[in-house]
This record gives structure tokens, sequence and C-alpha cells, in this order.
């Protein structure tokens, strides 16, 4: 991965002190959206990511709903599905719901009955990993579905929540990493 890539990524998140709360520096992909360029070296980098790592990958799921910014263009890249991981009472049909602990409350996610076949191999996609409660229930809810799970993909982790460790044994990938 080349280190001027990375750069043009990096330098389009935006910090924003004090957002949402007092104390919270806000790490915003906003402006990394607006740049035509740098939001293709993002998708660039994350397809070199997977096609390196992956021989065969059969969907991405992507959380709501900032996942649902960086999944589908991921996925056409990869010529494969996308699939979405949403809140609940968004989907139609037969879903599969599972309710986790935020830092400030409660919440629930859902994914279609039918969204992946057992054995399926899946990437999970999101902008952030915090504190990794989202993350975790969307993988549990892939796993109760039987998919395998390759890993799962964020384009920015905030270290220092130590949201990778709700992940247990499920591979990885952060592309920015702070602290």
């Amino acid at each position: 991965m080349s280190e001027e890539r990375l750069r043009r990524v990096r330098d389009r998140v935006r910090p924003f002190p004090d957002f949402p709360e007092p104390g919270v520096l806000f790490r915003d992909i906003s402006p990394l959206l607006k740049d035509p360029v740098a939001f293709r070296t993002l998708i660039d980098l994350l397809e070199d990511h997977l096609r390196a790592s992956f021989p065969k990958i059969d969907f991405i799921a992507g959380l709501d709903s900032r996942g649902f910014l960086i999944g589908p263009p991921l996925a056409q890249r990869l010529g494969i599905g996308f699939v979405p991981v949403r809140k609940k009472g968004k989907l139609p049909g037969p879903t599969e719901s599972i309710s986790y602990s935020l830092e400030y409350g409660k919440a629930e996610l859902e994914i279609q009955s039918d969204a992946v076949e057992p054995g399926q191999k899946v990437v999970v996609v999101d902008d952030l990993l915090a504190t990794g409660g989202t993350m975790s229930a969307a993988c549990e809810l892939l796993r109760r579905l039987k998919a395998e799970i390759l890993e799962c993909l964020v384009v920015i982790e905030l270290k220092a929540l130590k949201g990778s460790e709700k992940l247990g044994s499920i591979p990885f990938y952060s592309l920015l990493q702070y602290d």
C-alpha cells in the first residue's frame, strides 16, 4: 500500500472536537465522500487488501448506515453482492434480530433471514470501529445464518476504545488508526 494513497484518504478525514459530547474527538468522513479522487482511492485500497487476503468472497455485509456508503462500491469492484445489516424495523420479510448495548443505551440490528446461505463467505464493512458493539452484533447475526465471516473491515479504528477485542477470533482490518 503506498503511503501517498493512504495519505490522500487520511487527509480527507476531518476531526471534530467535542462532538457528540464534550471530550470526544469525532472523525468525520464527509470530506472523504465529497472528494471523488480520495473516495476512489479509499475503495482502491480496500479492494487491494481484500483481493490479496481472500481468494473467494461471496458477499460484503454493510452496517447501517455508513457501511452502506463503502460496501456497495467495494462489492461492485469485487463482482459480488452486497447485504445490508439494518436498524430494526427497516427490512421487509422474515428477519433475524439482535439487541446490543451501546455506550449510551441499547440498539437493535436486523438482517433478512435469507440474506446469506450457510457457509457463504462474508466480509463485514463499516466506516468506523469504536467500542465494537455494533460490529459484534452484526457478526452474531451472520453467525446465526451460518455464514463464514472472513473479516471485519473498517476505514477508521479508534484504538483506545479497544473495539476489536469484542470481535474475539474474527479477523479485523482497519485502514486508518487513531488513539
